[in-house]
């Protein structure tokens, strides 16, 4: 009887130590390069966005120094730079 209880113990610690082997080890890191590639198409939009709130101020800038635009149309022409570069972020994430 007392070895009988020694061999389920060992079988025991042998499947414990066994079973991390029988695992797929490539399905958490298939997630974290997904998770890696989200983040990066994330960060990437996010810099094109900043790129073109810098690009509106510029341009709504220009526009008044220029004399040659109404205040509403210079606004209407930093909207519509904006706009562009969110559809260029958007894209961005897509892809």
């Amino acid at each position: 009887m007392h070895s009988t209880g020694l061999r389920v113990v060992v079988w025991t610690l042998a499947l414990a130590v066994g079973l991390p082997g029988l695992t797929p080890s490539y399905a958490q890191t298939q997630g974290s390069d997904r998770r890696q590639d989200r983040r990066d198409d994330r960060q990437g939009a996010q810099d094109t966005r900043q790129t073109g709130r810098e690009d509106a101020r510029d341009t709504k800038a220009e526009c008044r120094a220029g004399d040659e635009k109404s205040r509403p149309e210079c606004r209407q022409q930093k909207r519509d730079s904006k706009q562009d570069a969110r559809d260029s972020a958007r894209d961005q994430k897509k892809d």
